[in-house]
């Protein structure tokens, strides 16, 4: 009988097809919720996972899963404590998106820099003056300051290297960097024109960009959040645009998904929002899926993954 891989939400046809063509049978789940997915994943032996959240009473639920396969990077819609003590593997696919989000990330800084969004709207309803009283930025001669030096901020610095900006890092698992001077996140945020968040979400990291750390800031720099919204203390944040303790900021992700249309940061003329699309690009979206995929494969044929995020109990598998 075929091994069952089931999706709670669909992916890229190159993952799926990955999966049929070694004889795998793939369930695409009618809905996300628990119920539905115990219902639908009866019998599963593995679980490529977007967004959707897999808690414990999901993870006890479905006892024959072996792997949990993130498609994706962050892994915080995981109990990975009960996916642990279950014997269960957790892996993400961590090379496959840094590009697409870095190149988003650019993409952000420029749109800040040359206040495109505030052009943009203005030129849409006949301003054509407005360019004359509201001036863009150079990034040349500017200072960017990366907090988080992991594939994502290393590959931000890169993109950036014939910009002409200095390029200034924090991170507390990084002493000397290739494209760019290692500093303390105080040192980085007194600096920094531009700061650009690239950071797991952790206990350790969750709502640590407070209203402390918005205070280090220069009043004519802006923030940049391309990793997960639960980093930055939202209410802080409001209310340091609010008050013009910083110049302004460009949001991919936020503390609620998607974000509430009555959320004062809809309504501020200083704020890019863009809706969690760092890493939605066609290339990147069949990477993801390949590379979750294919770590199916390898545990369901008795192997141990290449990019596991945890330490099932009791498991003993083979290397690559």
């Amino acid at each position: 009988m075929a091994q069952t891989v089931l999706l709670p939400q669909d992916v890229a046809a190159a993952g799926k097809d990955f999966l049929t063509e070694r004889g795998y049978r793939v369930v695409v789940a009618s809905a996300t919720d628990r119920e539905t997915l115990l219902e639908e994943g009866r019998g599963a032996q593995a679980v490529l996972l977007r967004t959707a959240p897999c808690d414990a009473a999901l993870i006890a639920g479905l006892p024959d899963v072996r792997i949990i396969a993130r498609h994706g990077v962050g892994v915080d819609n995981i109990d990975l404590a009960a996916a642990s003590a279950a014997g269960k593997w957790v892996t993400n696919t961590p090379w496959a998106n840094a590009s697409s989000v870095a190149e988003t990330t650019i993409a952000l800084l420029l749109a800040v820099a040359k206040d495109l969004k505030n052009d943009i709207e203005h030129q849409a309803s006949g301003d054509f003056a407005y360019k004359y009283t509201h001036h863009g930025l150079d990034l040349e001669g500017k200072t960017l300051g990366i907090i988080g030096y992991g594939k994502i901020g290393r590959a931000v610095a890169a993109k950036l290297a014939g910009f002409g900006m200095q390029i200034l890092i924090a991170d507390p698992f990084v002493t000397a960097a290739e494209a760019g001077k290692v500093l303390s996140r105080d040192q980085l945020l007194a600096q920094a024109d531009f700061v650009t968040l690239h950071l797991p979400a952790l206990p350790s990291t969750i709502g640590s960009f407070d209203a402390a750390s918005l205070a280090k800031m220069k009043p004519t720099a802006y923030l940049l959040n391309l990793s997960r919204g639960s980093i930055v203390d939202e209410p802080a944040l409001i209310d340091a645009l609010q008050r013009g303790v910083i110049a302004g900021a460009a949001l991919d992700v936020y503390s609620q998904e998607p974000l509430p249309l009555d959320n004062p940061l809809q309504r501020m003329p200083n704020v890019i929002l863009t809706p969690h699309i760092a890493s939605n690009t066609t290339e990147t979206m069949d990477r993801m899926a390949l590379q979750a995929a294919q770590e199916i494969d390898r545990v369901l044929r008795g192997m141990r993954p290449s990019w596991p995020v945890n330490h099932p109990q009791g498991l003993e598998l083979e290397d690559n």
